[in-house]
């Protein structure tokens, strides 16, 4: 493995744990929030940068998805062009 393809392994294992992490503050956050109105109304915002988590982190594994199909495909380009 590559230094790149070492680094993308790492992000996609920090992102993977920092979802986990959110997603069970989340889950916790909104439990909380079902007992009352009042409740609802001291976190939502809190709930709601939560999800602007989970949405910035579906943004960054397209984006390392991206960079893998690129290399995926110049490797292939490479063998192809090489090859004649």
């Amino acid at each position: 493995m590559n230094d790149l393809e070492t680094f993308i392994a790492n992000s996609i294992k920090n992102i993977k744990d920092d979802r986990a992490a959110t997603k069970t503050l989340l889950t916790n956050l909104m439990k909380y929030m079902m007992v009352t109105e009042e409740r609802h109304e001291k976190v939502g915002m809190i709930a709601a940068k939560y999800v602007e988590t989970l949405q910035r982190s579906n943004e960054q594994l397209v984006k390392l998805t991206a960079i893998l199909q690129k290399q995926v495909s110049d490797r292939k380009s490479t063998r192809l062009n090489s090859s004649h």
